[in-house]
């Protein structure tokens, strides 16, 4: 069966059904391909089911420190794992089935589950039917990347998606990668009693923050009795009775770690290694990544690649905002282009941590001469009212143009104060601006003025001028 379309969206994650809507609202016609399970790694493995986790555990942290408060509860406090997963799995199932029932009763556009692959420019196969159209949208995310470690394939091992299916909390989890996945796993799992250790080849967590937040945060993990073992420098894998060793080499302490379960957290990887891309010459790059432009155009005419696959961001924010840009730029004559997106992102421990712009230490690498200036969480009176004060704000800013580079939120509320922040430097204004605006008392943002009041020069080479 031969089908011609005005254009083809080949996944239903984050970009591909907003992108239908408003090509079909614009009175094209429309096919969108989906392989698998519609929303993408948001709504059914990452943000939405992970969060939803992340509420669940932090309701059992509290409850546990609930005499601080003066509440009593029943000790010990009782997880309900049966419940908390059902919670999870409820999340993303409604999530996943409204996105679908949009897209299906969507005037315009026809909804295919299958396979798609590229047999050239403008021609897609799906099963048996040749769809044909001038435009074609890759928007097919990405999935956890399996190191080629020694053992790897001697053991069973979980991933961020195979977490999700276990039907109890580990008895000890070993979290092989210290980043942002690993890190939220691992606070989660040691909140609903799984003893967890965290293993790291770098030298410290979170390896692309500055120092003094990848310390902070190991200290807030040590607070929960999570054991991090960095400068992992050769890990392996290996059965070990009814466990899993994982060898880990380091400096100092046991030469390896045994835990009930092994979860790899290093990096994801595009799902681009089976799309015909070849067939339709597309370019990738070393890591299979779609090769795009800062419109997010590809190499060949009339394909765009948006979202996880295209290694210009690797979050549900960016891969949005890769549809408002090409939409935009097609559809009203815009000119929006990725590289004028300011990063943004967080890291969902407890407490949170808000990140946005450049770190001091990515700063002063370019050669900027900077203004930076730090306060302790414990200075903030919302912090101190709820008993939650770990953690610090810090904020670069550019001592030439006065304007902010980035800042840090590494505390209670940090990733929604972060955004006032954010505002400011999609504003392209002063710091000023916001030093002199006059926040609401008692929150975390009231802070912020003044962190900004006492920024101090820095130099390039580190050394406070």
């Amino acid at each position: 069966m031969n089908d011609r379309f005005d254009a083809i969206i080949i996944g239903a994650g984050q970009a591909g059904p907003s992108l239908a809507g408003r090509l079909t609202g614009a009175g094209m016609k429309i096919a969108l391909v989906e392989r698998e399970l519609f929303g993408g790694t948001c709504v059914n493995t990452g943000c939405m089911p992970t969060k939803t986790l992340v509420a669940s555990a932090y309701a059992a942290y509290l409850a546990r420190r609930g005499a601080d408060y003066g509440i009593r509860l029943k000790d010990p406090v009782e997880i309900d794992f049966g419940r908390i997963k059902t919670r999870a799995d409820t999340v993303a199932r409604n999530a996943r089935d409204s996105i679908e029932r949009w897209l299906r009763t969507m005037d315009g556009l026809t909804v295919m589950n299958g396979h798609a692959r590229l047999e050239g420019q403008g021609r897609v196969r799906v099963g048996e039917r040749l769809l044909q159209a001038p435009k074609i949208f890759i928007n097919v995310g990405g999935r956890a990347n399996i190191p080629d470690l020694p053992g790897v394939n001697t053991v069973s091992y979980l991933t961020n998606s195979s977490m999700l299916r276990l039907e109890s909390p580990p008895r000890h989890l070993v979290v092989v990668g210290g980043s942002y996945i690993g890190l939220e796993f691992a606070q989660m799992y040691r909140r609903f009693g799984s003893e967890v250790t965290v293993v790291e080849k770098g030298p410290r967590l979170i390896g692309r923050e500055d120092e003094d937040i990848s310390e902070a945060i190991r200290a807030i993990l040590a607070d929960e009795e999570i054991a991090v073992r960095t400068n992992a420098t050769c890990i392996a894998l290996r059965p070990d009775g009814e466990g899993i060793a994982v060898d880990v080499d380091c400096t100092s302490g046991d030469p390896f770690v045994v835990g009930s379960h092994v979860l790899l957290a290093i990096g994801r990887r595009p799902n681009t290694d089976d799309l015909g891309l070849d067939q339709a010459g597309v370019i990738t790059d070393s890591r299979g990544y779609i090769v795009v432009d800062d419109f997010l155009a590809t190499n060949v005419p009339g394909i765009w690649a948006l979202g996880d696959c295209n290694g210009r961001g690797a979050f549900t924010h960016t891969a949005y905002n890769d549809y408002e840009i090409v939409a935009a730029n097609l559809l009203d004559a815009a000119d929006h282009r990725v590289s004028s997106r300011i990063p943004a992102y967080a890291l969902y421990i407890d407490p949170p941590l808000g990140r946005v712009g450049l770190s001091e230490t990515e700063a002063l690498k370019l050669g900027r001469d900077v203004l930076v200036s730090k306060r302790p969480m414990s200075r903030v009176g919302r912090a101190i009212e709820k008993d939650e004060t770990k953690g610090f704000m810090k904020i670069v800013a550019d001592s030439q143009t006065n304007q902010i580079l980035g800042a840090a939120i590494l505390g209670v509320g940090g990733d929604e104060a972060i955004h006032g922040i954010l505002n400011v430097m999609n504003a392209r204004v002063p710091y000023s601006t916001l030093q002199w605006s006059v926040p609401i008392h008692p929150t975390v943002s009231e802070l912020i003025p003044t962190v900004l009041g006492d920024l101090k020069p820095n130099s390039p080479s580190g050394q406070a001028a």
